[in-house]
């Protein structure tokens, strides 16, 4: 497939692009900036190499995923894509445990209602949940080796 004129790649590379050209489908003449920043993280023979030792279906997938991780690579140096993954399940976390919050609201709620005389309770499910343990160790387990904390509060799994 060759398009007209050279490729963004052959003329990056100030060469003669040629009708076989493994960029030419890739990184067209329209779109300079995608191999450019493909060739300053990856380096344009190692991107050539790449394309070239993967089946023919996967080069626009490969090709479109380099781009990707190069521009996350150029505007974050340090931690690239893992950086969006990383914030990503810091939310998905932050999410999960808001939900566990608001499903133990519900439930004190539940309970709150099948109690009787439920008008007169000064029963309040929120500081319940946002309220610091008051635990007391029996005295006859006084020992800190004898108590072990869970590794994780149940309704989180």
């Amino acid at each position: 497939m060759m398009i007209s004129g050279r490729c963004a790649a052959c003329k990056n590379q100030r060469r003669r692009c040629p009708s076989d050209c493994i960029f030419s489908p890739y990184f067209p003449a329209n779109d300079p900036q995608r191999f450019a920043s493909v060739h300053k993280i990856y380096g344009g023979s190692n991107v050539g190499k790449m394309l070239q030792q993967i089946p023919p279906y996967l080069r626009e997938q490969t090709a479109n995923s380099l781009y990707f991780e190069a521009q996350c690579r150029i505007q974050d140096p340090v931690y690239g894509c893992v950086g969006i993954i990383s914030k990503l399940y810091e939310q998905i976390r932050n999410t999960e445990i808001e939900l566990a919050q608001i499903q133990t609201q519900i439930t004190c709620h539940k309970l709150q209602h099948l109690q009787p005389n439920n008008a007169q309770t000064n029963f309040n499910p929120l500081p319940t949940v946002q309220a610091q343990s008051n635990f007391q160790v029996p005295a006859e387990s006084t020992n800190p080796a004898q108590f072990q904390w869970p590794d994780q509060v149940p309704w989180f799994n």
